[in-house]
């Protein structure tokens, strides 16, 4: 059986960005991600190990955030991967790195790019 964990609207400040500046200085960037996982027994023992902690989850995802990288497209990769090596159990993941008011020239509220990996290592097939 497999369920879906989603973290939304995930704020952080980070230094992410193709610009000197924006490495240097930061911004604000929001993070949503759906996580699909096997359930196995964890919802009939109610146990939280046997599950994706979505606390974890999180905790991963702020790490990598601190992490400076050109692209958001790189950030979302690292997030991905940094998740399936924590959580085996993670099937399918989709990442989506939102970078607040970029620096484009006019008023644009966010730049975004979602990625979708289905684990290699689950035998998931996309």
């Amino acid at each position: 059986m497999e369920y879906v964990i989603t973290l939304s609207e995930c704020e952080f400040r980070a230094r992410h960005g193709c610009y000197e500046l924006e490495r240097k200085v930061g911004g604000k960037f929001i993070v949503d991600l759906k996580i699909t996982a096997e359930m196995g027994q964890a919802a009939e023992r109610d146990d939280v190990k046997a599950t994706v902690s979505y606390l974890e989850a999180y905790e991963v995802v702020s790490e990598q955030m601190q992490i400076t990288q050109h692209t958001i497209e790189r950030v979302a990769e690292n997030i991905i991967g940094a998740l399936y090596e924590r959580f085996p159990q993670i099937r399918a993941i989709s990442c989506t790195v939102a970078k607040v008011a970029p620096p484009l020239g006019g008023k644009v509220a966010r730049a975004a790019v979602t990625l979708e990996i289905q684990n290699p290592k689950s035998g998931a097939r996309s």
